[in-house]
């Protein structure tokens, strides 16, 4: 029997202990701990749960950032796994244990090797990714500027299922942007059994949800799509009174802000116009979550040809495409340039195709990637101080 690394304990423990949300007070205690030995300057917020971590290299007037989100999902586990969440309706089912243990390796790394860092780097443990924005709380606390300089790149891996450790990325839009779609279909309420005296929103939204199913294929650019997943319909309780109002929800995603608009202008105006052809009213709100998630092509270009050269060419892909889930790294690409890779990270005998996806309370990583995972965002940081920031040039956009 292998026995567990030292990063593989440490991921598992978090395993079983997730929290949800912004506020993650045992995490980050746990984290705390493992890097307070490190002599890296920490900094807490009161806001949520984040470590900001400071590892002093030589004065060059470089920083650099890596990052990884600490937040669980409130998804309940099922019985099975040795390690499971010890916390009912909570899981870490996308990876984000990993992503801390992996960072925390990183740093220890960083440490041993502070003597030869050509400017700081920066540890960015970030709760709040899932929908709540814990990046953008971050941003606006100054985490960029927490060595001094302005960070000049930023570096993240997202575990998923595929070939383990095989590590992938594209240049351009990577995630899609996430947005809410919110429609309030008004009636007027009355009886079942005399639906003439009333009307009756239900129907009409049984309509609206094929509006929005078929407005990406009538009206938007298969080459620059959108996907519009209807996703809550709440309307009365009791069955025999057709009720005044119906609410809908959908998730919209995109990878463009032309196509974004496009919906939050055609679309709504169908849906409006739907509600009036039927004596109705329909109040409806475009919400953007998360902006796409874009890596920024020099840097994205350096980072493969860096990983391709440690861990071997075999090891390092292009995305075939763009993945339609999303992330709130999007906020610090935004503002410096920056490469989010995808580290496959399915077990043996698991086939990656039919793998349970992120999100699923099915979903099961190989911790053995920890140690890859770990080299990996190290040799980033140490790379692109030392050369990276030379193929980059100083293209931070502070008023982003």
């Amino acid at each position: 029997m292998t026995l567990p690394t030292p990063l593989q304990q440490l991921r598992r423990e978090l395993h079983r202990h997730p929290e949800v949300g912004l506020h993650l007070p045992d995490t980050r205690e746990r984290i705390e701990r493992e890097l307070a030995p490190l002599d890296i300057e920490l900094s807490f917020s009161e806001q949520l749960s984040s470590i900001v971590g400071v590892l002093r290299g030589n004065p060059t007037g470089r920083a650099v950032l890596l990052r990884a989100d600490m937040d669980a999902l409130p998804v309940a586990e099922p019985a099975g796994l040795e390690y499971a969440s010890e916390r009912p309706g909570a899981m870490h089912a996308c990876g984000h244990d990993l992503h801390m243990a992996g960072l925390v390796g990183a740093a220890r790394m960083l440490a041993a090797r502070r003597d030869d860092l050509e400017g700081d780097v920066v540890f960015m443990f970030q709760p709040g990714e899932e929908r709540l924005g814990g990046a953008r709380i971050m941003l606006a606390e100054g985490v960029l500027d927490a060595a001094g300089p302005r960070v000049g790149a930023a570096f993240a891996v997202h575990v998923s299922p595929g070939v383990r450790g095989t590590f992938l990325t594209r240049s351009g839009p990577t995630l899609a942007g996430s947005n809410e779609l919110r429609v309030r279909i008004v009636g007027q309420g009355g009886h079942g059994s005399q639906p003439h005296t009333a009307r009756n929103p239900i129907p009409v939204a049984a309509e609206a949800v094929g509006v929005m199913q078929s407005f990406t294929a009538r009206r938007l650019d298969p080459f620059d799509p959108a996907i519009i997943t209807p996703t809550v319909i709440r309307a009365g309780d009791a069955i025999n009174v057709i009720p005044e109002s119906v609410e809908l929800a959908a998730t919209v995603r995109n990878f463009s802000a032309a196509t974004l608009a496009r919906v939050g202008s055609d679309l709504v105006e169908e849906l409006e116009g739907l509600a009036r052809a039927h004596g109705m009213t329909a109040e409806v709100s475009l919400n953007i979550d998360y902006p796409v998630t874009v890596n920024d092509g020099a840097a994205t270009e350096w980072a493969v040809a860096e990983l391709a050269e440690l861990l071997g060419a075999e090891r390092v892909a292009e995305l075939p495409q763009p993945i339609m889930g999303s992330e709130d790294f999007a906020y610090v690409a935004e503002r410096v340039p920056s490469t989010i890779f995808m580290l496959g990270a399915s077990p043996d005998g698991v086939e990656p195709s039919t793998a349970a996806p992120n999100h699923s309370p099915r979903v099961v990583f190989d911790d053995a990637v920890l140690d890859d995972q770990a080299v990996a965002l190290a040799a980033l940081a140490e790379g692109w101080l030392a050369r990276g920031w030379r193929a980059l040039g100083d293209r931070t956009r502070v008023d982003a």
